[in-house]
């Protein structure tokens, strides 16, 4: 957790915080990991599911030293994958129990400060306190080669100095705040200046120093971000091989770590094997051995299933976990690209060539559907209803634009027969729908098949509308899946080689 603006604390924890800010923002991954992973590790009594091996004992210093494993894999694979990755303070949820113990001690720690201060004569055995502690805090933003400003610091912060002033009464800490917003205002990055110019507008110490800890806090998260930003490139070089030692580790400590991969990749190669037509001869199927498929082949088939997965249902397959919530934004996605490919091509069928070759209108059809079909995955949205709203909208654009264009609107019979083919995109057995949704998953699996070294593969019939959208998914979706095959790669090649040298005896 990283530090409250109000909150002060120990030199100490001041020089380690950056370290603690990264580590505890990647607490909820973590934990989302680890309890995937239990919720995932098959048990002996399932239906259908591979035996677990035998139960092995482990020390707690080996569980701890997992769980770091598993931590810093998680951290490597977010930056890496994750390209606006940024470390962010935490926040307490509101009238937590956290929260106003938190706020109480803080609160009572500054009331003491400000007790002190108002003495006569001033104590100021907290204020210094505070300075050598933002002290710390300035010199741990500098680069080895920032020697003047350390210099400056050294000297302008001298708590020795500044211990025998406040004891002979000499002490100015308003000059010693005027110096440290200064430096500040040197270190900080741009987008810090205005809460730096705040700084300068307070007058009373208590306030001034809780401000100064709120933008010490923020620029600590700024030196944070900038050296994930700087470490990026250096990582994803040795991420590869670095994620695949990690989760060997962990394999090595829990045998059973590929049960569920097993049975994803076992899926997608009866997937495969069902679509191939038995050899017809003379009207007699042929009883000749199942067709040989080909690794990769089944490889890209198990990653498009990745798109179609039962997250509520299903175990996700362990290789794949640390990106499910990636995938699963995919899936979302998608699946609105589906209703709006649906909804343009009946429109656009209603409508005639009348309408075609206007991008414009277009894009803003797409924008009406996109605004109207947002948030659809939660429980209280309701698709048939946002459909009745979209076709109203549908048929005042269409309407609208073919005024514009002299053409004679819809009819009022006309509108009706759109508006109910709009809202039976509703139904799961929609032909149109299933139409759809063929063709998208046809034209990822070619370009999964490419190798996406050249150009897209040829965009689908009735895809047009939405080709941009499509092509910007299937780029997000492949170097995901680019990724993931880097890395496991090798884990899938003895999977699939155990499966078919299980099938062949």
């Amino acid at each position: 957790m990283s530090q409250d603006p109000d909150r002060p604390g120990t030199s100490e924890g001041k020089s380690g915080e950056s370290k603690d800010n990264q580590q505890d923002n990647l607490d909820n991954s973590e934990q989302s990991v680890r309890k995937k992973i239990r919720q995932n590790t098959p048990s002996p009594s399932r239906d259908n599911t591979p035996q677990a091996s035998p139960p092995q004992f482990v020390s707690v210093e080996e569980l701890m030293e997992t769980a770091k494993g598993v931590t810093n894999m998680v951290l490597a694979h977010e930056i890496v994958v994750n390209g606006d990755f940024q470390i962010k303070p935490a926040e307490l949820p509101e009238n937590s129990l956290e929260r106003r113990v938190r706020d109480i001690v803080h609160k009572a720690f500054w009331d003491c400060l400000e007790t002190q201060l108002k003495e006569g004569p001033p104590s100021y055995d907290h204020a210094v306190k505070l300075v050598g502690e933002i002290k710390e805090t300035l010199l741990s933003f500098l680069l080895p080669g920032h020697t003047r400003l350390r210099n400056q610091i050294t000297e302008a912060l001298d708590l020795e100095l500044i211990k025998q002033e406040a004891e002979n009464g000499a002490l100015d800490i308003s000059k010693l705040a005027e110096f440290i917003i200064g430096m500040m205002g040197t270190l900080c990055a741009p987008a810090r200046d205005e809460e730096i110019k705040k700084l300068k507008d307070i007058h009373e110490i208590v306030p001034l120093f809780r401000a100064i800890f709120s933008v010490l806090d923020l620029m600590k998260m700024d030196m944070a971000n900038f050296a994930v930003t700087s470490i990026r490139p250096h990582l994803m070089q040795q991420s590869v091989e670095y994620e695949r030692k990690k989760f060997q580790e962990l394999y090595e400590k829990q045998p059973n770590s590929l049960d569920f991969v097993t049975e994803w990749l076992q899926e997608a190669m009866d997937d495969l094997r069902s679509r191939v037509v038995p050899a017809i001869d003379d009207g007699v199927t042929s009883t000749s051995k199942a067709p040989v498929l080909c690794p990769v082949a089944v490889q890209n088939h198990a990653y498009l299933k990745l798109l179609k997965w039962d997250h509520q249902q299903k175990p996700f397959p362990e290789t794949v976990l640390m990106d499910q919530s990636r995938f699963q934004e995919m899936q979302l996605e998608l699946d609105q690209l589906i209703l709006t490919g649906a909804i343009l091509l009946v429109t656009y069928n209603a409508a005639g060539t009348a309408l075609s070759g206007l991008p414009a209108f277009t894009t803003n059809l797409k924008m009406v559907i996109r605004v109207l079909l947002t948030g659809l995955h939660l429980p209280s949205s309701s698709l048939s209803e946002a459909l009745a709203v979209i076709s109203e909208k549908i048929c005042a654009e269409v309407n609208s634009c073919l005024s514009q264009h002299g053409f004679t609107p819809f009819t009022l019979e006309k509108e009706t027969e759109l508006k109910g083919q709009i809202q039976a995109v509703a139904n799961p057995d929609n032909t149109i729908c299933k139409l759809i949704d063929t063709r998208i998953q046809s034209f990822l699996e070619s370009y999964l098949a490419s190798g996406h070294q050249k150009s897209f593969p040829v965009i689908p019939g009735g895809l047009g509308p939405i080709q941009k959208e499509l092509e910007e998914m299937a780029v997000k979706y492949v170097r995901l899946v680019d990724y993931n095959r880097l890395v496991f790669s090798p884990y899938y090649d003895a999977v699939l080689s155990k499966v078919l040298n299980k099938e062949s005896s």
